[in-house]
């Protein structure tokens, strides 16, 4: 489709990856925002902006199939939630060897209210069966996909993007997963998956399928391109596995890498998040190595979204700092110095090391 002028304008903001399809991080000054402007949300698409003819189909193994529009879907009870996402390949250009795929930098990742229907509740109407195992989602975004590999589950050269979720994940209404049709109080946009999309709280952003057009019960596994071809973590030295759960993760948002302050009491600042568990702590170093000092962690405002911490760095002496952030969930995670090398370059969350001028 042609790109409308509005969209290239919200583009504008945007530090570009690649042009065609179009990617985007979102600037590093979003990173401090609670919630992300949506013209400095990070976008990620596989393929060109597509066509929706504005319906949603629910169908494979349910009693009930069902057809929806955008009007379909406000008539359910509306929820919002602020939720943040992460492209799964944030900080792959950081990794070593470099993998493949696009070169993301450490800006990838946003938090925004998405306003919309709870999945379990539209799916209910259609009575999946009792044998159900997966939850096909599909894009109306399609085209050639020049990085496929042989498990594709449709001809490479015109293929969907495609991906499932557990249907028992889908029908917990723990899980709290959106077809959302708002962000931070507007219609969705274009680049953000117009009219609709999915979003699934501490998976990667991958499993939030935008433009949404089809939903369909599987009774076996789902096995396709962007599930089991791409999206996993290929490993050296052990089996492949799914990417799934956002790793957790801290990020300096003040000092800014690279810049100079005052001696004296300087606050240092950021956030941090993860899919699997609440954030118990980040602990700052001022060394460059260990001796790690707890940062104060804000009140959590949510439970999807990111947590602000802080830390006062007494006694800032003149001269280079090099500051490390690392933060633990509730879980146990903990950041790595290097988290284990992937193929495909896949849930970089090493700790994040920035240089510090004191004058």
């Amino acid at each position: 489709m042609t790109i409308p002028d509005e969209v290239i304008r919200a583009r504008a903001a945007l530090q570009m990856i690649n042009p065609a399809p179009y990617n985007a991080e979102a600037p590093p000054a979003a990173l401090a925002e609670e919630i992300t402007p949506t013209e400095l949300h990070y976008v990620r698409s596989n393929f060109s902006l597509p066509e929706h003819d504005g319906r949603l189909e629910i169908g494979g193994a349910v009693e009930h199939p069902l057809t929806l529009t955008l009007e379909d879907l406000r008539a359910f009870p509306a929820h919002e939630r602020a939720v943040t996402l992460e492209c799964a390949g944030n900080g792959r250009l950081e990794m070593r060897p470099l993998p493949t795929g696009e070169p993301w930098g450490d800006y990838a990742v946003s938090t925004a209210r998405w306003k919309g229907a709870l999945l379990h509740e539209v799916l209910a109407q259609a009575r999946p069966h009792d044998d159900g195992v997966d939850v096909r989602f599909e894009g109306a975004d399609h085209g050639a996909y020049h990085l496929a590999a042989v498990l594709a589950d449709t001809d490479t050269e015109d293929m969907h993007f495609v991906r499932s979720l557990p249907l028992d994940h889908v029908a917990d209404p723990a899980s709290e997963i959106l077809i959302a049709y708002e962000m931070n109080g507007k219609p969705l946009g274009q680049d953000h998956g117009a009219p609709f999309r999915i979003v699934v709280p501490h998976w990667y952003a991958v499993a939030s399928v935008k433009w949404l057009q089809r939903i369909d019960v599987l009774t076996e596994p789902y096995v396709g391109e962007f599930q089991t071809g791409h999206y996993i973590y290929e490993w050296a030295d052990r089996a492949p596995e799914p990417v799934d759960l956002m790793r957790v993760r801290a990020r300096v948002t003040a000092p800014a890498a690279g810049s100079t302050v005052p001696a004296g009491t300087v606050e240092v600042r950021g956030k941090a998040w993860s899919g699997t568990g609440p954030i118990a702590r980040v602990d700052v170093s001022l060394t460059g190595a260990g001796e790690w000092r707890e940062a104060h962690l804000a009140p959590p405002t949510g439970p999807y979204h990111w947590q602000e911490w802080s830390f006062d760095w007494e006694e800032a002496a003149v001269g280079r700092h090099t500051l490390r952030v690392r933060a633990t969930d509730a879980a146990g995670n903990v950041q790595p110095d290097v988290p284990p090398w992937n193929r495909l370059g896949y849930g970089n969350n090493a700790i994040e090391v920035v240089y510090v001028d004191v004058v």
